[in-house]
């Protein structure tokens, strides 16, 4: 990874931190209090081609043994109602601040991938990991939304597999590769700012 852009996810790091931590207690606490066990959820992610990482965040789903794939209406039902409101605040994410402080992720990137999709389209995620993976990054900001719109509408895990494969995959992927060929400081300054109005919205 870039030495800079290293040195700017510690620093954002260290700033959130006492901001994000007591966060963190009071949700943990609540969901335990709420759902029960497991607190956090970990879901295997790519941070390089061949090279996997556990991300973390905060369970926001009753447990099925059988889960696999990204999210869509085939788990809508799963959703608990203290998950729902985390999700639609992004709180759910905040335990990836450990995956920051670890460098697994950077503050800015394409999200991490599962291994299963980087393992189909190995040209793809060949080139989008050439990046670290991000909290954030511009299909975050510019796509997202639209995705979980599309996703919504499926039935099954097969039906939502084979529609993020077609449609979400190489949409996404065109824009993280928009983000590694114009990548700067500022550009990643911008991206935080534009995530963070966005949530606000």
């Amino acid at each position: 990874m870039n030495p800079a852009k290293r040195a700017f996810d510690l620093w954002t790091a260290a700033m959130i931190t006492p901001f994000v931590l007591p966060m963190v207690l009071v949700i943990a606490l609540v969901i335990l209090i709420k759902d029960g066990r497991p607190v956090f959820y970990g879901s295997e992610r790519m941070k390089t081609p061949t090279q996997g990482f556990t991300l973390w965040k905060f369970r926001s789903m009753r447990v099925d043994p059988a889960d696999r794939g990204v999210s869509g209406g085939d788990k809508q039902n799963r959703i608990t109602a203290v998950g729902g409101w985390l999700r639609r605040r992004r709180l759910d994410e905040l335990p990836q601040l450990w995956n920051l402080w670890r460098g697994d992720i950077s503050v800015v990137g394409p999200r991490p991938p599962l291994r299963d999709y980087v393992e189909r389209f190995p040209e793809i995620y060949g080139a989008v990991l050439q990046s670290r993976p991000g909290l954030t990054g511009l299909a975050s900001i510019y796509y997202s939304r639209h995705e979980q719109h599309l996703l919504a509408r499926t039935r099954s895990a097969d039906e939502t597999d084979a529609l993020y494969a077609r449609n979400c995959v190489p949409r996404k992927a065109r824009i993280d590769l928009m983000y590694q060929r114009n990548w700067s400081f500022c550009f990643d300054l911008n991206v935080v700012r534009k995530t963070l109005f966005s949530s606000a919205r």
